[in-house]
């Protein structure tokens, strides 16, 4: 499994730029989110029905995860977005947290990457850049206040910590009870946002409906879990440098799906990310 669960989590991954989009204009982003990691909490609740569940300093390590992982990072993302920072902004620095893994590998965990994951990392930067500077050209940087900007990079802080958590010792817990815990601690962040800045915005539109179940069964479901599953199986920056290739392949979905544009030097950014991605998960 391990063998193809890169791509199908990358495939995957990639699918919530184009959910969110969906979803933005008829629906608040916290209380979306509300829901999103409450299904998704009780569909793992359901799974996990008939197995032990973590207790203790284990349970909250899992809580503590969730909040940083899911609910910190979505919500403050989708804040940021939201107060007028571009979603290329918000991409390309989403595009930095595998670098910001791999600091945090060697600074906290006395992790040794060699030349070549770095170099890789600095490659896979390089691409995505390329792939969002057409996409800022055309839409500008946003207002880049200063709030939205720091809790835009309080998010991916705050991804990076989640994603440290799971390496920790409750990476032998199972997924299902792991993730009803998780789940369930980023619907509290959500509902705790949402209380403070939110509104009672919500459309009976179809698209949030889709992009609801998408990202419950799919996104979080799949895609989440997946990710969880990788950073527990393998080395963390290298599964972290997978995230350098999902702004890329959102690209490419939006230019088929919304009639985006899609110009050669996205293409060759592209190619470059692939390629960066390649040589660190070779290291």
């Amino acid at each position: 499994m391990l063998t193809f669960a890169p791509l199908i989590f990358v495939v995957i991954w990639s699918t919530g730029f184009i959910a969110a989009r969906a979803a933005a204009p008829y629906a608040d982003p916290n209380l979306f989110l509300i829901f999103r990691f409450a299904l998704t909490a009780l569909c793992f609740a359901v799974l996990a029905r008939r197995i032990p569940w973590p207790t203790g300093r284990q349970a909250l390590l899992h809580a503590v995860a969730g909040m940083l992982m899911n609910g910190l990072y979505l919500s403050g993302a989708w804040w940021s977005i939201a107060h007028g920072v571009a979603a290329g902004v918000m991409a390309l620095l989403g595009a930095l947290q595998p670098l910001l893994t791999a600091l945090v590998a060697v600074i906290w965990l006395r992790a040794r990457l060699s030349l070549r994951t770095w170099i890789g990392l600095g490659i896979g930067i390089v691409g995505v850049a390329l792939v969002i500077i057409p996409k800022l050209a055309a839409t500008g940087l946003g207002e880049l206040a200063p709030w939205p900007v720091a809790v835009a990079v309080g998010s991916i802080f705050a991804l990076t910590a989640g994603t440290m958590i799971q390496k920790s010792s409750i990476s032998g817990g199972d997924l299902r009870s792991a993730g009803a815990i998780q789940n369930g601690a980023a619907a509290l962040v959500a509902l705790v946002l949402f209380s403070a800045v939110g509104t009672w915005h919500w459309d009976n539109h179809p698209a949030v409906w889709a992009s609801l179940a998408w990202s419950v069964g799919v996104l979080s479901l799949g895609g989440a879990t997946l990710l969880i599953w990788m950073v527990r199986h393998g080395e963390a920056t290298r599964t972290t440098s997978l995230m350098l290739l999902v702004p890329p392949l959102a690209a490419i979905e939006a230019y088929f799906l919304f009639g985006e544009t899609l110009t050669s030097l996205q293409i060759a950014g592209f190619a470059l990310a692939i390629g960066g991605v390649v040589l660190a998960r070779r290291a």
